[in-house]
């Protein structure tokens, strides 16, 4: 089973930026829609944004236009940037397969101060 794995949240001011990134153990870039989602505190985990294997993409309507998802198959590696940064964007951000129902990371941590 492929291991995900999330990093580059942190702490930051609204109006700023960050690039989270997502490490998979194998390749799956190839051969999946991959995606990353986010799950503030109380709420449902919901679609932040997708890229398909040929590198179309997708966003939600919040963050069209602020954050950019790409990916780099042959290092089994995808990004997210993230620009003009709310306080309604924390949230823990998971990368995973396009309506991945199992297999989630630990995410990692964005926190937007205002």
């Amino acid at each position: 089973q492929v291991q995900l794995a999330e990093s580059g949240g942190g702490l930051v001011q609204a109006g700023g930026s960050l690039t989270l990134s997502c490490a998979a153990s194998r390749s799956i870039f190839r051969l999946n829609v991959m995606c990353w989602y986010r799950q503030a505190p109380g709420k449902q985990r919901e679609l932040v944004a997708c890229i398909t294997p040929l590198g179309s993409t997708n966003y939600a309507d919040s963050m069209r236009g602020r954050f950019t998802i790409s990916r780099d198959a042959d290092e089994n590696t995808m990004s997210l940037q993230m620009n003009s940064l709310k306080p309604e964007d924390t949230a823990v951000y998971y990368c995973n397969k396009y309506r991945a129902a199992a297999n989630w990371g630990q995410g990692t941590q964005v926190t937007v101060s205002s």
